[in-house]
């Protein structure tokens, strides 16, 4: 039997198609990114002593790679092979996280009033493993340097740590000092005096500012947080309008996959009964 022009027809565009499968296959490339990256720190560091964070920050690389990886695949395999159940997981899936994180962000403005607390114990904690992880000290001394800030709510934190303590039972020869990263250093300072800390918890406040940032980093953290929130608001954007693109696409698809099959059957029964 010739063929006809409904059955050379398709409802399904290759443009959709093969736009949400090069979309999905960038996503996918990220994800195994992520996954190594997880897993080359958590081989080279066994033990994180970044025990101050709620989440080990390698676990958390790997959890959100695998977890792309999952959704890339089905939306990847989904669009080439213009399977109707991989699309559907693609795209109930996208919903959810999408979702997810509009409540985690309204639960966030809502209890609002509680993340200081918390980021404060998350800063002491950090101040009290300083020297316990080098890169927890670079991260500590790279925000202290950022922000010109010393300690969480001020300097006299560091004395929480067990060689910054400033108490006279302390055999430490950085008893009473904080770090470097809380100097006032001068542009024309070609070599950085990484003593130039030293023993300023004995001194008051404005002496000690002579010589070190005084402030606390958490307000300051706060105050740059209030400054940028359109800054923040763009990469929340940035971050949920690939996925919006995901959903919109993928629904497409399976529209126009389930308008396809519906034409086919009606072909098919016409085929079998052209009386019908």
């Amino acid at each position: 039997m010739p063929r006809t022009k409904s059955d050379e027809f398709s409802f399904v565009s290759p443009a959709v198609k093969y736009l949400l499968f090069f979309f999905n296959m960038i996503f996918w490339v990220i994800a195994l990114i992520l996954i190594s990256i997880g897993v080359y720190s958590r081989i080279v560091k066994h033990e994180t002593a970044l025990a101050c964070l709620t989440v080990d920050p390698a676990l958390l690389l790997m959890i959100v790679g695998i977890l792309m990886f999952f959704i890339t695949f089905c939306g990847c395999v989904g669009s080439l092979r213009e399977n109707i159940c991989l699309l559907q997981t693609f795209c109930i899936v996208l919903t959810i996280i999408f979702l997810l994180q509009l409540v985690a962000g309204v639960l966030g403005f809502v209890f609002s009033d509680k993340a200081p607390g918390k980021v404060t114990e998350m800063v002491d904690s950090a101040i009290k493993h300083y020297r316990d992880d080098i890169d927890l000290q670079n991260l500590i001394d790279y925000g202290q340097k950022q922000f010109n800030c010393c300690g969480g709510i001020s300097y006299l934190d560091w004395s929480q740590n067990i060689y910054f303590n400033c108490s006279k039972e302390n055999p430490s020869r950085e008893r009473c000092s904080v770090p470097f990263s809380c100097c006032l250093i001068s542009k024309e300072e070609t070599v950085i005096n990484t003593m130039c800390g030293h023993g300023v918890q004995q001194l008051e406040y404005l002496a000690a500012g002579a010589f070190i940032n005084t402030n606390g980093c958490i307000d300051k953290v706060v105050n740059w947080v209030h400054s940028n929130l359109f800054l923040l608001g763009g990469i929340a954007l940035g971050l949920a309008i690939p996925q919006l693109v995901g959903i919109l696409l993928s629904q497409i698809l399976i529209n126009q996959i389930q308008d396809q099959i519906k034409l086919q059957n009606y072909n098919k029964q016409h085929r079998s009964d052209p009386w019908s």
